[in-house]
């Protein structure tokens, strides 16, 4: 069995780099933003927050590493011991800036800029970490074992968790607004680790199915400048060999593609799904230039035919 080479040591430094800077991110949005005005986020970082209301500013780095140890072994004994590196390595990190930076003054504003702010610092900082192969939260170790055990959904168990956590930080202190606020802060730095794991770029995966396949791939080439693969495929029904096309685009030019292949077959059938991100090897990054400048051909030469 084939193994994929592994990292070399500059892409190692540079994961860490990245792993830093979103520690750093995430610290300070915790010691700037939430936790001067009372707010707290999700998961372990939640419970560290709690604890640390009520014992101590200064024990939360301490509180963050304990709760955090259990879920470390877990992800040992249950998933990889390579990841295991990877999330020590960037729960300490966290824990370092998070007693760092304790004396920073307060952000003081509006409830819903710290809201807003707060956690999309806090969203990007922990994306940044999750996308370079770390982890600072052990709630989606447990939430990975579970469905692997029980067949509950990764989303389901953190959901459930994470309202547990709010529900209990409203009941501890008897103060419901902080801990809607919370959940609203929660939400922002979801959506931002999304943004910052999936990117803002929207591709659409379409899945051609047409009588004239060989006139559509070559309209879809020309005009649009757009690559595809051809899939050899039989008719469940009918039994007939018949290629199905798919094709990867972006927003902008789906409703191009859309209109050339009905265009050309009224009677064709598109399948479309998002996508959240498409990675390229090293060969395959020659072949997308290579399409992009035959897209841009080809847009120049339609321009010129409509003049």
């Amino acid at each position: 069995m084939k193994h994929a080479p592994p990292k070399s040591v500059q892409q190692i430094i540079i994961s860490y780099a990245w792993m830093a800077i979103g520690a750093f991110l995430a610290a300070l949005s915790i010691q700037v933003f939430l936790f001067p005005n009372r707010l707290i986020d999700g998961g372990v970082i939640g419970i560290s927050l709690i604890c640390a209301r009520l014992f101590g500013a200064p024990y939360l780095p301490l509180f963050l590493i304990a709760f955090n140890l259990p879920f470390v072994y877990l992800a040992y004994k249950f998933i990889r011991r390579s990841f295991v590196i990877s999330m020590t390595i960037a729960i300490l990190m966290f824990a370092g800036f998070l007693a760092i930076l304790e004396d920073l003054p307060s952000f003081d504003a509006d409830i819903l800029e710290v809201i807003v702010f707060g956690g999309a610092i806090l969203g990007l900082g922990i994306g940044m970490i999750i996308r370079n192969g770390g982890c600072t939260d052990g709630t989606e170790i447990l939430a990975i074992i579970i469905n692997r055990k029980r067949g509950f959904t990764v989303g389901q168990v953190v959901l459930f968790a994470n309202i547990f956590i709010f529900s209990a930080y409203g009941l501890i202190f008897l103060d419901w607004h902080a801990a809607l606020r919370s959940m609203m802060t929660y939400i922002v730095a979801f959506k931002m680790i999304d943004i910052v794991i999936a990117g803002l770029e929207e591709l659409k995966s379409v899945l051609i199915m047409s009588s004239k396949p060989a006139e559509i791939q070559a309209l879809i080439m020309h005009e649009l400048g757009l690559g595809l693969t051809v899939i050899k495929s039989k008719g469940g029904f009918s039994g007939e060999n018949r290629d199905l096309l798919l094709v990867i685009v972006d927003r902008l030019d789906l409703a191009g593609l859309k209109e050339i292949v009905l265009r050309e077959d009224p009677s064709a059938f598109l399948a479309i799904e998002n996508l959240h991100e498409v990675a390229y090897g090293r060969s395959n990054k020659k072949v997308a230039k290579k399409r992009k400048s035959t897209k841009k051909r080809a847009q120049k030469k339609k321009a010129v035919s409509t003049s």
